[in-house]
C-alpha cells in the first residue's frame, strides 16, 4: 500500500495531537525553523517541552563544552547536544508526573550559506527518541549540504526536513528505508543532500547502515557515499577534505590478487610524486552503482558480500553513481586541490577516451578532459594480457582512435598517463567474472587468484553464491560423464 504524503503542517499537528511525545528542540545556524512549523501547527504545548537556540559561541560552550578541534558544525558537536538535551529531560521531567511520556530531543547545528555563495553551506540534523517510557533511546543522525542559493530558502528546507525526521521516527519506524524516502516529503531532491546517515538504537538494531547508505545512492538522495574497514559510515568532507586521493574502480566480485596488485604498485608510484604527502593520503576502492546491479535492478546482498571482502583487506570503500571517471574527479574536487591518483586496466583507459560516454556534453570528450585534468590528476595503468600466447597490453598499445590520438600523446608526453610496470606476470590472467563462475558452479581452484584468507571468509559465510554441495554435485557430473565415455568407446 503506497503511502500517503502528509503536508509539513499536517504531519507537526499530528504529532503535537499525540498526548504521549514530549522533548526538546536545540537548532543552531539556521534560525528555529522545525520548531517554527510545530508552533504554527496549534497543540503545540502539548509537544514542546523547551526550545533553544546557542547562537552565540561563548553560550553555546558553557552549554554543551568546547571542542578539541574549535567547530560547531561537526557530528561530534550534534551528538553532544542529543546528550546534554535528552539527559536534561529525563533529570527535569519526573516519571511521577509524566507515566505515559515517550521524550525526545531533536538538534541541528547548521552553517548555511555565505554572503559570496562559495560556500553553500553544510549540517548536522539528529533525533533521540523513545517509543515506550521505559524503552531506552534510539538515534537517527544524517549530515546535509545544502545546495540552494539563498539562506532563506535553505532555512525552509531545513525546516521541512526537521519535521520530516521527527514524524519519521515516530510512525514510520518499523520501515528504515521508507522513513529514509520520507525525509524528502515536500521537498525537491535538488534542494538538499544527504550524504551520511546512522541509526542507532534498539529499535533500528537490524538496520545495516552500509545498506542504508546505498539507499542514499539509490533515491537520489547523494550521488557517493563512504564506508570505512569497520562498516561505519564516514561523512566525505572528513575523511577527504585536502588530501591526496589515490582510487582504484572496479566490480570486486570478488577482489583478486590483480586488484590488490594495482592498488599495491600504483601505490608505490603514487607516494613517489613529489606532490604527495604519505601521511596525507586517503586510499579508496569505488564501486560504481552500475557495478553493483544483476539484471537491471541492484542486488544489495551481493554489494555486501563485495564489501566484506574489502573490509577483511583492510579497505575503504566509496560507493558512487558516477559513470563516467570525470565525474568522479569533478566530486573529489570538492573537497581537495591536492594531487589525485587513478588506478585502472587498459580496457578502462581505452573506454576513457571512447566519444559516446560524452554525448551529453556539449563540449563532448574535450569538456571531459577539461574537467579530468583542470585537476592536479595521473592515471596508473596496470597492464593486461587476455591469455598467455596474446601480447601484454599496455598503454603504449592502447587502441585509441586515430583523431584522439594527439590528446593520448599529449597526456603521455607531460606523464600524465603512467605505465605500471613492476606488476605481478604471474596473475595477469585472473578475471573475476572467471573465479565468480568457479565459486558458483563448485570448480576447483579458484581460492588460488585470491588474496590470503579471503577464500576462508567466502567459504565460512557462503559469498558469492558458494555452495559445498555444488562441488560434490560437480564431481557427480563428471563422474557420470567418464561412465558415458567408457561405454562408449567400449561399444
Amino acid at each position: 500500500m503506497e503511502r500517503i504524503v502528509l503536508t509539513t503542517t499536517q504531519k507537526a499537528l499530528k504529532i503535537n495531537l499525540n498526548e504521549n511525545i514530549y522533548g526538546t528542540f536545540a537548532e543552531i545556524g539556521a534560525g528555529q525553523e522545525v520548531v517554527r512549523h510545530f508552533f504554527r501547527a496549534g497543540g503545540a504545548s502539548g509537544t514542546v517541552a523547551k526550545t533553544m537556540s546557542a547562537y552565540d559561541k561563548d553560550f553555546s560552550d558553557a552549554i554543551y563544552g568546547k571542542e578539541i578541534d574549535g567547530r560547531y558544525v561537526t557530528e561530534q558537536r550534534l551528538r553532544k547536544m542529543l546528550e546534554h538535551e535528552y539527559g536534561l529531560i529525563e533529570q527535569r521531567l519526573s516519571r511521577d508526573k509524566f507515566p505515559n511520556k515517550c521524550y525526545f530531543a531533536f538538534a541541528n547545528t547548521i552553517a548555511t550559506i555565505n554572503f559570496t555563495k562559495k560556500f553553500k553551506g553544510h549540517g548536522w540534523m539528529g533525533l533521540r527518541f523513545q517509543l515506550d517510557p521505559d524503552d531506552e533511546p534510539n538515534d537517527v543522525i544524517f549530515h546535509i549540504r545544502m545546495k540552494e542559493e539563498e539562506a532563506y530558502l535553505q532555512q525552509e528546507t531545513i525546516g521541512i526536513m526537521g519535521v520530516n525526521l521527527i514524524y519519521g521516527c515516530f510512525h514510520i519506524r518499523n520501515n528504515p528505508e521508507e522513513l529514509l524516502r520520507s525525509l524528502y516529503d515536500n521537498i525537491a531532491k535538488y534542494k538538499i543532500e544527504i550524504d551520511m546517515i546512522h541509526f542507532e538504537g534498539p529499535e533500528f538494531k537490524n538496520v545495516d547502515n552500509r545498506l542504508m547508505s546505498l539507499q542514499l545512492i539509490k533515491n537520489g538522495m547523494t550521488d557517493a557515499v563512504i564506508f570505512g574497514p569497520e562498516g561505519n559510515n564516514i561523512l566525505p568532507a572528513a575523511l577527504l577534505y585536502k588530501k591526496n586521493i589515490l582510487a582504484l574502480r572496479g566490480s570486486f566480485r570478488p577482489a583478486t590478487k590483480v586488484n590488490i596488485d594495482m592498488i599495491k604498485k600504483g601505490f608505490g608510484y603514487f607516494v613517489d610524486e613529489r606532490k604527495v604527502d604519505r601521511e596525507n593520503l586517503v586510499v579508496l576502492f569505488e564501486i560504481t552503482l552500475n557495478n553493483l546491479k544483476a539484471e537491471g535492478e541492484i542486488d544489495e546482498q551481493d554489494f555486501l558480500d563485495r564489501a566484506e571482502i574489502l573490509c577483511s583487506l583492510g579497505q575503504t570503500v566509496l560507493i558512487s553513481n558516477y559513470q563516467q571517471y570525470y565525474k568522479l574527479v569533478e566530486y573529489f574536487t570538492r573537497y581537495t586541490e591536492e594531487r589525485m591518483g587513478l588506478i585502472m586496466g587498459v580496457t578502462n583507459l581505452e573506454d576513457l577516451f571512447d566519444e559516446h560516454y560524452y554525448r551529453d556534453l556539449k563540449g563532448g570528450i574535450l569538456e571531459a578532459f577539461g574537467i579530468l585534468y583542470s585537476t592536479d590528476l595521473k592515471i596508473y595503468v596496470y597492464p593486461s594480457q587476455p591469455t598467455e600466447n596474446e601480447e601484454i597490453e599496455t598503454s603504449k598499445t592502447v587502441k585509441i582512435h586515430p583523431r584522439l590520438r594527439p590528446l593520448y600523446e599529449y597526456l603521455m608526453f607531460n606523464r600524465r598517463v603512467i605505465d605500471i610496470e613492476n606488476y605481478d606476470p604471474e596473475i595477469l590472467q585472473i578475471f573475476s567474472r572467471d573465479v565468480l563462475q568457479k565459486i558458483r558452479s563448485g570448480e576447483e581452484g579458484w581460492e588460488k587468484a585470491l588474496p590470503a584468507y579471503v577464500d576462508n571468509i567466502i567459504r565460512d559465510k557462503k559469498l558469492f553464491g558458494y555452495d559445498p554441495d555444488n562441488k560434490n554435485k560437480r564431481k557427480q557430473e563428471e563422474e557420470n560423464d567418464n561412465r558415458k565415455k567408457e561405454k562408449q568407446e567400449a561399444n
